[in-house]
C-alpha cells in the first residue's frame, strides 16, 4: 500500500521530483554553483552579510560542490529538490543560523528563471557558432560554383537556368535573416532577472547590477514581476530556432529532388551514400533524409516549447520551468547535428553537368531570353516575341530536339507572327538560346551573373561577419563574468 500521509507522494517522487533533480544534475549544476558564488559575493560586498561570515559560506560551498560531485546524489525524496540538498549541506556544516544567510534577498523564482537563461545563451552562442560556420560554407561553395549551371525548378517543373552559386546565395539570405531572429533573440536573454527575488525585489540594499555583472548579462531585467513572470525570452528564442530549421529543411527538400536519379542533378560522393542491402545498383543518400527529417524533429520540439506556453498564466508557473527547460534542450541538440551534417553535404556535395546540360535541353528552358532577345533586337511587342518564343518551344519539344537545333522553326515562327524575316542568324539564335548567355545576360543586382553574385557574396560576407561580432561580444561577455566572479569568489575563499 502506497504511503500518502507524508511529502513527497512516492508517485509524486517518481513523476517529478526524481526526474526534475536528474534534469538539473545533466543540465543545470553549473549554473546554481555560479548564481551561489555570485549572490555571496554581491551580499558580502553589500554589507548584507558580513565579509567574515561571507568567508565561511564560501569555503563550505567549495567543499559541497567537490564532495555532490564526487557523490553523485541520487533523489532519496528526502529534500524537495536540488537546490534545498545544497541548503541541507551547508546548514551539516555552517548550522541553521550562517548556511540561511546565503538565501537573503533571493528565491527560487529568480534563481530559476537565471539558471534557464544562463542554461539557454550558452546554447545559442553555441549553435549561432555553427550556423555561422555552416554560412562560411554556403559563402566558399557558392564562389566556387558561381559558374556552375544547374536547372532551376519552379511548381516542381524546370523553368530556367541558373548557377549552383546563385542557388546557394538565395539559401545563404534566408540563414542570414534567420540569424538576424536569433541575434534578437539573444539580446532577450541578455538581461539578469536575479534580485527580483519572489515578485517584488527585496528590502535588503541588493545590487542588482552588480549580479548582472557577475553572471555574463548585460543589465538587469528591469521589472522584477516580469523576471519571474515573462518568459519571452523562452517563446522568442524557440521561435527563431525553429524558423531557421523550417527553412533549411526547404532547401534539404530541395537535394533531395535534385539527387533523385530522374533529375541527378546532384551528385552526392560515396562518403554520403549508402548501399541498398539487395539492389547493389542503388545509390541511397540518406544522409539527405535525415537531415530532413532531423530539422523537422527539431521545428517540433522548438513548437511543443512555444506551444506549453500558451493560455498560461502571466506568473511564476511550473509550465515553463524544470521539465520544459530540459525538454526544449533537445531542440539544440537535433538542431546542431543538422547545421554539422549539412556543412558538411553542401562541401562534398557536387552539380552533374551532363546531367544538367541533358534536362535543359530537353525541357527548353532558355525559351525566355529568345522572347527577350527579340524584344531587344528585333524591336518586338513582348507579347509578339512570347507567341514566337512559344511556337518554337513546341516545335522543338515535339520534335525532340534541343531548342539550340530548332532555327528553321524559328524562322517560321518569326515570319508568321511579324510579318517579316528575323535579322538573327543561326549562330546569334544559338547564342542567344544558350544557358551561358541566359546566366551572362542577367547583371543586375540579385541575379546569376558572375559580377552580380559576386557583389551579392560581398555583402554577405560583411552580414556574416557583423553576425560574427556579435555573438563573440556574447561569449566574451560571459568569459570576462566568469574571470570577474571567480576572482571575487576566490578571495573570500582564500582570505
Amino acid at each position: 500500500m502506497i504511503d500518502s500521509s507524508s511529502f513527497p507522494h512516492p508517485v509524486y517522487k517518481d513523476t517529478v521530483l526524481a526526474p526534475l533533480f536528474e534534469g538539473v544534475k545533466a543540465h543545470h549544476v553549473t549554473s546554481i554553483t555560479q548564481i551561489n558564488q555570485a549572490h555571496l559575493v554581491m551580499l558580502c560586498e553589500t554589507g548584507i552579510v558580513p565579509v567574515e561570515t561571507g568567508k565561511q559560506i564560501a569555503k563550505a560551498l567549495v567543499e559541497i560542490e567537490k564532495d555532490l560531485a564526487d557523490a553523485e546524489p541520487e533523489y532519496t525524496g528526502e529534500y524537495e529538490d536540488y537546490f534545498f540538498l545544497v541548503e541541507a549541506e551547508l546548514k551539516k556544516r555552517l548550522g541553521p543560523d550562517i548556511a540561511g544567510m546565503l538565501h537573503t534577498a533571493r528565491s527560487r523564482n529568480d534563481m530559476d528563471h537565471t539558471v534557464f537563461k544562463l542554461a539557454l545563451a550558452k546554447r545559442c552562442d553555441t549553435l549561432t557558432q555553427q550556423a555561422l560556420h555552416l554560412c562560411d560554407v554556403l559563402i566558399k561553395k557558392a564562389e566556387i560554383e558561381k559558374e556552375t549551371l544547374i536547372v532551376a525548378y519552379t511548381h516542381g517543373q524546370p523553368a530556367q537556368p541558373s548557377t549552383f552559386g546563385h542557388y546557394l546565395s538565395a539559401a545563404l539570405e534566408v540563414l542570414l535573416r534567420d540569424l538576424e531572429r536569433m541575434k534578437l533573440a539573444r539580446a532577450g536573454i541578455d538581461h539578469c532577472p536575479m534580485g527580483a527575488a519572489a515578485i517584488t525585489t527585496s528590502g535588503f540594499p541588493i545590487n542588482r547590477e552588480r549580479m548582472a555583472e557577475l553572471l555574463g548579462f548585460s543589465e538587469p531585467l528591469l521589472n522584477s514581476y516580469g523576471c519571474i513572470a515573462s518568459v519571452d525570452y523562452v517563446t522568442g528564442l524557440y521561435s527563431a530556432m525553429k524558423l531557421m530549421f523550417l527553412h533549411l529543411g526547404r532547401v534539404i527538400q530541395d537535394m533531395q529532388f535534385w539527387s533523385a536519379f530522374e533529375v541527378g542533378q546532384l551528385y552526392v560522393p560515396n562518403s554520403l551514400v549508402q548501399i541498398s542491402s539487395i539492389m547493389p545498383q542503388k545509390r541511397n543518400p540518406v544522409p539527405i533524409e535525415h537531415l530532413r527529417h532531423l530539422a523537422s524533429i527539431t521545428v517540433g520540439r522548438c513548437d511543443a516549447i512555444v506551444g506549453t506556453m500558451h493560455n498560461t498564466p502571466f506568473t511564476d508557473m511550473n509550465d515553463s520551468e524544470g521539465e520544459v527547460q530540459q525538454a526544449g534542450y533537445a531542440a539544440f541538440e537535433s538542431g546542431s547535428r543538422v547545421l554539422d551534417l549539412f556543412a558538411a553535404l553542401i562541401s562534398a556535395s557536387s552539380i552533374n553537368e551532363e546531367r544538367v546540360a541533358k534536362n535543359t535541353d530537353a525541357s527548353c528552358i532558355t525559351i525566355t531570353e529568345l522572347a527577350d532577345t527579340l524584344v531587344r533586337e528585333e524591336g518586338l511587342s513582348f507579347r509578339q516575341a512570347h507567341e514566337i518564343a512559344a511556337d518554337t518551344a513546341k516545335a522543338v519539344i515535339a520534335e525532340q530536339q534541343p531548342l539550340r537545333d530548332g532555327f528553321d522553326p524559328f524562322g517560321k515562327a518569326f515570319e508568321a507572327h511579324a510579318q517579316r524575316v528575323s535579322s538573327m542568324s543561326e549562330d546569334q539564335f544559338m547564342h542567344a538560346v544558350s544557358a551561358e548567355n541566359f546566366v551572362a545576360i542577367r547583371t543586375r543586382p540579385g541575379g546569376p551573373a558572375p559580377s552580380a553574385l559576386d557583389a551579392a557574396l560581398a555583402t554577405y560576407k560583411q552580414a556574416a561577419t557583423a553576425l560574427r561580432a556579435s555573438n563573440k561580444s556574447y561569449v566574451d561577455q560571459s568569459a570576462q563574468a566568469t574571470k570577474v566572479r571567480s576572482a571575487a569568489f576566490a578571495k573570500l575563499v582564500q582570505e
